[in-house]
């Protein structure tokens, strides 16, 4: 996956995800467009991470909807 994935499956514009994840916008936008990539350890953890953040949403919806 390259960032951009990464980012959509989170549903968050550029601006969004930089702030969720403490990275700075430029450097989001730089990935991106190509005119940087980012280190492999970097975008597999980041896919790691937002898909624990997005099964996490996902758990506390069911919660509220069992209630």
């Amino acid at each position: 996956m390259n960032i951009k994935e990464i980012r959509e499956m989170t549903g968050l514009n550029q601006t969004k995800f930089a702030e969720r994840y403490e990275i700075p916008r430029n450097t989001i936008v730089s990935w991106e467009r190509g005119y940087r990539e980012p280190p492999e350890y970097v975008l597999r953890l980041l896919e790691r991470v937002v898909r624990m953040d997005i099964e996490r949403e996902k758990e506390e919806i069911r919660k509220k909807v069992e209630r």
